[in-house]
C-alpha cells in the first residue's frame, strides 16, 4: 500500500506540523509550477537519519507536466535520494541558495537541465524542489520564454516562502490550468503577454481587440479581482458569465518579490460545457424533487380515498383491512416526502422511522391499553428503494407488536425500536415486553397478513434476513430482527 506524504514525513523526515503543512500546500498547487516549466518536478526534503539515504534524502511529492513529456516513467514518490544522484540538492541546503545545472538522466543518458530550488518556511529550509527539463539549444518561442521568466519568478517566491499562498484552499478540479489559457500582467495589471489559448477565451467573452497593454478589467473582468490580488498578495478566482451560453474562469496569481507586487499570472479556462452540465443536473434535480413531491400527493389521494371508502363500511374487519392500508401507504409517503424536501436520492432510516411509530401510536394505541415507544440509534442513509421497503417492513413490526403483544387487558408497556448499523449491514431490532409469542413460533409457518408482507418484503425487495423471538426469560415479550445489507456484493 503506498504511503501518503503525511505518513512519509513523520517516518524518514524531522520536519514538524507546521512544515509538514507549507509542503502539503505546494505540493496541492505546484502543478502550475511544472506545467509553465515545461518540467518535471520532485520534492526532496532531508532524511531524519544522517544515514539514511547516503545524506541525501527521500521524495515526498512527484508530478509530471501537462504541457510537455514526462522524463521520469516510474513513480518515484518515497524513493531515498541519495546525495550523489543529485549533488546540487546538498548544495542548496547547505548555501541556502538555488542551483542548476546540466548532465544525462543516468535512466536514460537523455541531456536535461536541472534547477534546484530551497523551499524555505518561516525563515528555515525544509526541502529543496527539483526541476528537470530536456535541454534545448534552439531558441525559445515567446511563449516558452514568458513561462520561463514567470516560473523563475514562482521559484524564488518558492526561495523566500512566499509561494505556496498561505491562505489559500483546496483547488478545485475545475481551476485553470496553464495549458488552457495564461495572461501575464506586469505591476499595473496591464497585459503583458496572453498564450493562443488565452486570447480564444478573450474572444469567447467578445473582446476581439490587441489584449497587451490592456487592463485585465477592459477583456470583460471585474477590475475588483485584480485590485484585490495586488492590494492583498493573494490568488483570486473569478467567473465570467457572456449570456447563457460562455462562461470563462480566471485565477489571479500575484507575482512577488521583496514584499511587493511586481506582476501577475492569470489562468483562464472555458468552463462553459461544465456550467451547462452543472445547470443541466440542478434542472434534473428539481425535476426528481417534483416527481417524489407528486407521488407523495398521489398516496395521500389514495389513502384519503380508502378513508372514505372505510367509513361507509360496516364490517369491522373491513374497516380495520383499510386502516392498515392507509398506514402502509402512509410509510411509503413518507420516504417520498423527504426525498422531495432533502433532495439526494437517499435517506437517514431515522428520520422515516419517526412518523411511522407516530402514526401506529396514535391509531392502534387504546387509552386502558398505554403503550410507550422508544426510537434508539441513527441508523443508517438509504436508497429510495429500501427505505421505501424497510419503512412498510417497520410499520407492520411495530403494528405487530401493540396488537399481540399487549391484547385488550394488558397493562400496556414499552416498545423499543432499535436501529444499529454497520458498514454493510442495517439491523432494524423491534422489541416488545408485551406477553411474547411462544418458543416454537416459526415465521414461515404464519398466515397473517402483516407477517406475510414482512417476509416478502425483507427476503425478496430487501434481500436480507428476519428472525422473530421470545425473549429470553425472566424477561417477557417478542424481538423481532430484521438485518439487510447496505453494500452490494460484485458480480
Amino acid at each position: 500500500m503506498m504511503s501518503s506524504f503525511s505518513d512519509l514525513a513523520r517516518r524518514h523526515t524531522s520536519l514538524d506540523g507546521a512544515g509538514r503543512a507549507h509542503l502539503r500546500r505546494l505540493t496541492g498547487s505546484w502543478a502550475t509550477l511544472a506545467d509553465l516549466a515545461f518540467s518535471d518536478l520532485l520534492l526532496i526534503a532531508p532524511a531524519q537519519q544522517a544515514g539514511e539515504a547516503g545524506g541525501g534524502g527521500i521524495v515526498l511529492g512527484q508530478i509530471r507536466p501537462t504541457t510537455s513529456q514526462t522524463l521520469f516513467v516510474d513513480d518515484l514518490v518515497g524513493v531515498t535520494w541519495p546525495a550523489e544522484r543529485e549533488p546540487v540538492v546538498p548544495d542548496v541546503f547547505a548555501s541556502g541558495e538555488a542551483r542548476s545545472t546540466q548532465r544525462a538522466l543516468p535512466e536514460s543518458e537523455m541531456p536535461v537541465q536541472v534547477h534546484a530550488v530551497p523551499i524555505r518556511h518561516e525563515g528555515r529550509i525544509l526541502a529543496v524542489l527539483l526541476r528537470y527539463r530536456r535541454f534545448r539549444q534552439e531558441d525559445s518561442s515567446s511563449l516558452e520564454s514568458t513561462y520561463s521568466n514567470v516560473v523563475d519568478r514562482l521559484a524564488n517566491m518558492v526561495a523566500d516562502g512566499t509561494f505556496p499562498f498561505p491562505f489559500e484552499g483546496a483547488i478545485a478540479e475545475e481551476a485553470p490550468r496553464v495549458g488552457d489559457g495564461a495572461l501575464v500582467l506586469d505591476g499595473d495589471g496591464l497585459v503583458e503577454y496572453s498564450s493562443p489559448n488565452a486570447v480564444s477565451a478573450m474572444h469567447r467573452l467578445g473582446y476581439h481587440g490587441q489584449t497587451v497593454g490592456r487592463p485585465l478589467s477592459d477583456l470583460g473582468f471585474d477590475v475588483d479581482a485584480v485590485a484585490s490580488a495586488y492590494h492583498l498578495k493573494v490568488p483570486v478566482l473569478e467567473e465570467v458569465q457572456r449570456g447563457e451560453l460562455t462562461t470563462i474562469v480566471a485565477r489571479i496569481l500575484p507575482l512577488i518579490a521583496d514584499d511587493k507586487v511586481t506582476g501577475s499570472l492569470v489562468l483562464v479556462r472555458d468552463v462553459s460545457d461544465v456550467r451547462r452540465r452543472d445547470r443541466m443536473l440542478v434542472s434534473m434535480d428539481a425535476t426528481i424533487r417534483e416527481i417524489h413531491h407528486r407521488v407523495k400527493n398521489n398516496l395521500q389521494t389514495v389513502s384519503s380515498l380508502l378513508r372514505i371508502q372505510g367509513r361507509r363500511l360496516e364490517s369491522p374487519e373491513a374497516k380495520a383491512a383499510i386502516g392498515e392500508s392507509v398506514r402502509r401507504i402512509a410509510a411509503i409517503a413518507v420516504v417520498h416526502e423527504m426525498l422531495a424536501t432533502g433532495g439526494g436520492d437517499e435517506v437517514v432510516f431515522r428520520d422515516v422511522v419517526e412518523p411511522v411509530i407516530a402514526t401506529a401510536q396514535s391509531a392502534l394505541t387504546r387509552p386502558d391499553t398505554p403503550v410507550r415507544f422508544r426510537l434508539v440509534g441513527e441508523g443508517a442513509a438509504l436508497p429510495a428503494s429500501k427505505a421505501s421497503s424497510l419503512a412498510v417492513v417497520v410499520n407492520e413490526l411495530v403494528q405487530n407488536a401493540i396488537e399481540h403483544g399487549y391484547p385488550p387487558g394488558h397493562p400496556g408497556g414499552l416498545v423499543t425500536i432499535e436501529l444499529v448499523s454497520t458498514a454493510d449491514q442495517l439491523m432494524v431490532r423491534v422489541h416488545d415486553d408485551g406477553v411474547g409469542v411462544t418458543s416454537d413460533f416459526d415465521v414461515e409457518l404464519q398466515a397473517g397478513l402483516g407477517l406475510t408482507i414482512i417476509n416478502t418484503l425483507v427476503t425478496g425487495e430487501l434481500q436480507g434476513q428476519l428472525r422473530v423471538a421470545p425473549v429470553a426469560p425472566p424477561r417477557t415479550g417478542t424481538l423481532a430482527q430484521v438485518t439487510i445489507r447496505l453494500t452490494t456484493d460484485p458480480d
